[in-house]
């Protein structure tokens, strides 16, 4: 892989040093409301250099560690299963090289092409997902690959009892009916995430973000805003918990910074990705 000239701060490592490669999936082809999250990657680089390699939350440095920014992929829009394939490609390459791939959306369809990278790994994959949504749907709108069918195209690869969702406050009644049958499910905040760590002691597990998690009166820059929500710092604390756990893969998802004019939102996904480095660079 060759260095992208244009990095988020602190992540200029080389690829051979580096525990962590960034890369980022700028597609939201499938997106059902406000499209914008494929310019997420590249706002979250330019507005990096806004924050500090310091976190006086963990007071840990970027400076201190190895990442390597590998740039955006250059993914077929209109072509989402030639998009997942590129994912796939890219994070195979990085697992194979025992690193852990690092994807900044983009929709959050994107994370299916990692887990299928990840699965290839490791057979006892787990996934820990924070969102609005359930993205449980076996089709949208007759569509099987989309954003708001993601986690269901990921139970069939890695099956029931795998995926366990917090935060999830929006989805129509069947998912949240099918849930109860095949993932775990804490709806609205984080109040069961200690069971479930327990549940994924010694697992191999991948953690998905998507950013709409957060109360949009504090996030408006996404694609599909909900009510309610987490704040930051509940959202810090729970990154902070699991990532005490196996974790072998990570994506942060749809920002879509053409919907906050202000910058706030972009800001606040600059801080948590350096937040989330610190804590799962092992």
């Amino acid at each position: 892989m060759n260095k992208n000239i244009h990095t988020f701060i602190g992540c200029d490592g080389e690829y051979e040093d580096s525990k962590i490669v960034l890369f980022g999936a700028p597609f939201d082809s499938t997106t059902s409301y406000r499209p914008g999250a494929r310019f997420a990657s590249s706002a979250i680089r330019n507005e990096s250099f806004s924050i500090e390699t310091y976190s006086p939350y963990l007071d840990r440095d970027l400076a201190d560690i190895c990442v390597f920014d590998s740039g955006d992929l250059e993914l077929s829009f209109g072509n989402p299963e030639k998009a997942l394939e590129s994912i796939e490609q890219c994070a195979l390459q990085i697992l194979s090289d025992d690193k852990m791939p690092f994807m900044i959306g983009g929709e959050h369809l994107v994370t299916l092409g990692a887990i299928r990278a990840a699965a290839k790994k490791y057979q006892d994959l787990h996934i820990i997902h924070f969102d609005a949504h359930a993205d449980l749907r076996d089709d949208y709108l007759g569509e099987r690959l989309s954003h708001a069918t993601v986690m269901r195209r990921c139970w069939e690869i890695v099956g029931d009892d795998k995926i366990f969702q917090f935060g999830i406050r929006s989805g129509d009644r069947e998912e949240f009916y099918w849930a109860k049958e095949h993932v775990f499910t804490c709806k609205f905040n984080f109040d069961d995430l200690e069971d479930a760590i327990g549940k994924m002691k010694d697992k191999p597990v991948y953690l998905s973000i998507d950013l709409d998690v957060l109360d949009p009166s504090a996030f408006p820059g996404t694609g599909t805003p909900e009510a309610g929500g987490v704040t930051f710092e509940q959202l810090q604390a729970a990154i902070g918990k699991v990532s005490k756990l196996n974790i072998i893969g990570a994506d942060m998802n749809e920002l879509s910074p053409i919907y906050d004019a202000t910058g706030a939102s972009t800001s606040l996904a600059c801080k948590l990705l350096r937040e989330l480095l610190l804590l799962i660079y092992k």
